[in-house]
């Protein structure tokens, strides 16, 4: 027997000892921007998620980029995937990870393409460090309210043993439409997205590397002490 499990990111993940029900909370509205911001010269290109590579993807080609670097094995892989050399990619997969091993010339020029609700601790401790940065929003998360409410619909009936979320816009959207849902198995990935559930009141377990697979290994680590 296996836990049934609801993962809530945008991406597919598969594995053959759980049984994953793949509900999306997220949808996603492109943004416009400034196009004449690509006609500056970078010394270094950040994308924080797969996302923001994919809808900057139609840009890159028009930008004057020096290095690139990424947050992210996953976004690592997909950049390898397109063909973008990727510079520099943290072994801590968070904000916090890349600002400690980031290193650059003073006063480098920095674009952030990411989300409108991307956290602004990158941008300001990449500023703090006297580097220019320009952020631009791509994007901006929606709720994906049929998903939403489907996944309310399952834990009404007792159809899962864990709920995942990989991000704290999913969770904020999730227990804004959820309110004082009856279920306590609750699993993220990242200290940001554990703060964030906590404001809600909810107890949630963290995995020890952002990664889906360690998620789902933090799940296995319940299931087998039957804590789920």
């Amino acid at each position: 027997m296996r836990p049934v499990i609801v993962m809530t990111q945008t991406s597919e993940f598969k594995r053959e000892d759980v049984c994953i029900l793949h509900k999306p909370l997220i949808d996603v509205a492109p943004l416009s921007f400034d196009t004449h911001l690509l006609d500056v010269s970078y010394d270094w290109l950040i994308f924080s998620s797969k996302k923001a590579v994919e809808y900057f993807l139609p840009y890159l080609a028009q930008t004057h980029i020096k290095h690139i670097a990424v947050i992210g094995k996953k976004t690592a892989e997909y950049c390898q995937s397109r063909g973008i050399q990727v510079d520099y990619c943290p072994e801590d997969y968070s904000q916090e990870g890349f600002i400690k091993g980031f290193e650059a010339h003073k006063r480098s020029k920095i674009l952030i393409p990411s989300s409108q609700a991307a956290r602004t601790y990158l941008q300001d401790a990449l500023e703090a460090q006297l580097f220019s940065v320009q952020k631009i929003d791509l994007y901006q998360p929606i709720p994906h309210t049929e998903n939403i409410n489907e996944v309310i619909q399952l834990l009404s009936n007792n159809a899962v043993d864990a709920v995942t979320f990989a991000s704290s816009s999913a969770v904020e959207f999730f227990f804004k439409q959820a309110g004082d849902i009856d279920f306590k198995h609750y699993y993220v990935i990242g200290s940001q997205t554990l703060a964030t559930i906590n404001k809600f009141d909810i107890q949630a377990k963290k995995a020890n590397i952002q990664t889906l697979d360690s998620l789902v290994n933090k799940i296995l680590e319940s299931w087998k002490d039957n804590a789920i």
